[in-house]
């Protein structure tokens, strides 16, 4: 298996470990390169980080293969994939599938499945999923390659570069057509699920636009500018609007048999060549029949 790498041009001089957080590439994945099998070349000699660097010098980076967790099995399955090169992989995640194993569905999840994609393409990486889903929610998944490319995403999305967008189906009528939900959210005592608006939560928000009004429904687009878990339910619920079908927080089961979201577009920029890019996925048939 080939291992992944990236080469940088140094524009000035200077050590060379300066340069190298410059370029986004943390401690903790040098600490990888350094100890795990990778190496730092510098016009294509082997150097430790503290090379001085002469502006021009062509700096490679070789990061060292990894493996998937023991605890994690490679399952054959359906695999939509919408776009994948050396670095990225965007799929669709159907309805009713686990984004990873968990103890009640250890089989059958979208890790699995991603891991023996993997196994069959030589792709030496342990799964890094960069933006989960719950089990009932649909769409766009993206999963990074490397450990260096998961944490440049993460930046991303720390930095409000990276927008998810979504659509759903609410309770009741909503009566502004555009506003903003800021609410801290945190585990609910005395469960290990479920999560509530709380003083003492992380900081959450969430940005909403009713698209149309149906018959004691909302259907509504959603922009996460945070990743909190269930940060969609539990804002929609704290306002009265329950996704439909999330019985968990308060909505009906009695139109559909999972939380009616999914995850329609996702836009970020390329972790290694800057180039914008947008994914866009329609609903799925259940909540278009609905609609």
């Amino acid at each position: 298996m080939k291992p992944f790498q990236l080469t940088y041009t140094a524009e000035n001089p200077g050590l060379l470990r300066d340069a190298l957080g410059g370029w986004g590439i943390s401690k903790r994945t040098l600490a990888s390169v350094k100890y795990g099998g990778g190496q730092i070349l510098v016009n294509g000699a082997e150097v430790t980080v503290r090379h001085a660097l002469e502006k021009g010098d062509a700096v490679t980076v070789i990061f060292p293969n990894e493996e998937h967790g023991k605890g994690l099995s490679a399952e054959d399955g359906p695999l939509e994939i919408v776009y994948e090169d050396e670095a990225l992989l965007i799929v669709e995640k159907p309805p009713m599938q686990n984004t990873i194993p968990s103890r009640e569905h250890p089989f059958g999840s979208l890790a699995n499945i991603v891991a023996k994609h993997f196994n069959d393409h030589g792709i030496p990486s342990t799964l890094h999923i960069a933006t989960r889903l719950d089990r009932d929610t649909s769409g766009l998944v993206c999963i990074a390659k490397n450990r260096h490319i998961h944490h440049m995403i993460s930046l991303q999305q720390q930095e409000k570069k990276m927008k998810r967008r979504y659509e759903a189906l609410v309770h009741g009528l909503l009566e502004k057509e555009k506003f903003t939900i800021t609410a801290p959210i945190g585990r609910k005592n005395a469960s290990i699920i479920e999560r509530e608006v709380r003083e003492d939560g992380q900081f959450a928000e969430t940005e909403v636009c009713l698209l149309q009004k149906l018959a004691g429904y909302s259907h509504v687009s959603l922009q996460l500018n945070t990743g909190r878990t269930h940060q969609i339910r539990v804002h929609l619920a704290h306002i009265g609007h329950p996704l439909v079908g999330d019985d968990l927080y308060g909505g009906k089961r009695n139109l559909i048999k999972r939380q009616a979201l999914h995850c329609t577009e996702l836009e970020l920029i390329h972790p290694v060549t800057d180039e914008r890019l947008f994914f866009h996925s329609s609903l799925n048939g259940d909540m278009q029949s609905l609609i």
